[in-house]
């Protein structure tokens, strides 16, 4: 058996799995938010082999800092036999968002990996520094296990040059490391690899765009295995409207908030990551209130629902082009895998490109199934996403533990 625990350091969060790569079951899983608050909340729960329930724990406390989180959380873990030392965990796989220009692949850690995922805070503030808090403290409470980090970026390292330049100074870019990277792509990758599998298809000659749709929204083009294009650049604030990120603007709109408004360029941060996309238009930035203001006549929701419908056709129309012809869309992530009327309002316009859903697939079931029409030119599926398998996978390759 090869145990691995999986951890996703957020800056107020830590969400954690124990994984069975063997069989690839859910051992252990547990989420702490609001972390830094007066009070936070805490789940662990216990799985096993069969993949049934063994057990919940949950707490409402103070947890100042991610050592206390993860600190609480194996004193919780132990009580219900879920200690990583309890299930015999081998490894310790990391989510890491932003892996630059040097990291690729999956790695394990080392003094000169915390070093450049420290380096690449510049390009992800909000992200590479949690996540590297991540690393240490589990380093700290669960000593003497070798941990692997799986950047977010590496998916799409594969993207040709035309798709990952930015159009400016082509010196000052190369000094800074400035062009698109693209994340989601464990998600990305994850998922287009699985479409494949179920339309009995290689994965090398299936053409495809993914569509990850979530509280961040991410879009890929994916030819015959290849990242070739997607939506997210040097940052994660390109492309889709997101719950609180605008996507695609007019880098003038920015130079006018700080010229001409007033605006400070920390300003500008938080209205762009924190004050923006549905938060910006409808002022709701989880999709299922979206949807219900919808149905209540709110102008402001269904303005910001058209705007990503209308965004969402833009870039499949986009990617259509890129890639010659597409053999598969699939939609994951929350809102993708769980918002049908959102699948079928993006492509009612498909029709004569070959997609056509089955609106009885489309909004009955759940979980990974194909939308579409049988006999249809173009497979629409939903593929639900699951990258802490992917990074338990991963530990398993870099360090060979199921051999």
């Amino acid at each position: 058996m090869t145990r691995v625990l999986v951890i996703n350091s957020g800056s107020s969060s830590l969400k954690l799995q124990i994984i069975d790569t063997a069989v690839e079951v859910e051992l252990a899983w547990a989420l702490v938010e609001r972390i830094g608050e007066p009070v936070g909340t805490l789940a662990v729960r216990r799985g096993d082999l069969s993949g049934s329930p063994g057990g919940e724990r949950t707490v409402e406390a103070a947890f100042p800092d991610h050592t206390a989180a993860l600190g609480r959380v194996l004193e919780e873990a132990g009580r219900l036999g879920a200690h990583p030392a309890d299930l015999g965990v081998e490894a310790i796989g990391h989510r890491v968002v932003h892996g630059g220009p040097d990291f690729h692949d999956p790695v394990e850690v080392t003094p000169e990996v915390e070093a450049g995922i420290e380096r690449l805070a510049l390009l992800a503030p909000l992200h590479n520094p949690a996540n590297l808090r991540g690393i240490r403290v589990a380093r700290e409470l669960l000593p003497g296990l070798p941990h692997v980090a799986v950047f977010d970026t590496g998916f799409f390292h594969t993207l040709p040059a035309a798709a990952h330049t930015y159009a400016i100074d082509h010196a000052l870019a190369k000094d800074w490391d400035l062009r698109r990277y693209g994340f989601h792509g464990t998600s990305h990758e994850f998922v287009s690899r699985r479409a494949a599998e179920v339309l009995g298809r290689p994965y090398d000659e299936v053409n495809q765009i993914v569509l990850h749709l979530g509280n961040g929204a991410s879009a890929s083009a994916i030819a015959g295995g290849r990242a070739v294009d997607t939506s997210m650049g040097l940052t994660p604030l390109e492309g889709l409207v997101m719950g609180t990120r605008p996507g695609d603007l007019d880098p003038g709109l920015i130079i006018h908030l700080i010229r001409d408004r007033g605006m400070s360029p920390e300003d500008v941060s938080t209205l762009l990551n924190r004050k923006s996309g549905l938060e910006g238009l409808a002022r709701v930035s989880d999709f299922r209130e979206l949807v219900a203001r919808v149905d209540d006549g709110d102008r402001d929701a269904v303005l910001a629902y058209e705007v990503v419908v209308h965004r969402l056709r833009r870039y499949i129309g986009g990617y259509w082009a890129v890639l010659g012809d597409v053999d598969a869309i699939t939609f994951t992530a929350g809102v993708g895998e769980n918002v049908a009327r959102l699948r079928a309002d993006v492509l009612s316009t498909l029709v004569g490109w070959g997609v056509e859903l089955d609106p009885q697939a489309n909004e009955d079931g759940a979980g990974e199934r194909i939308i579409s029409r049988a006999g249809g030119r173009v497979a629409v599926l939903v593929i639900p996403t699951d990258e802490e398998l992917a990074i338990a996978r991963a530990c398993d390759t870099v360090l060979g533990l199921g051999r």
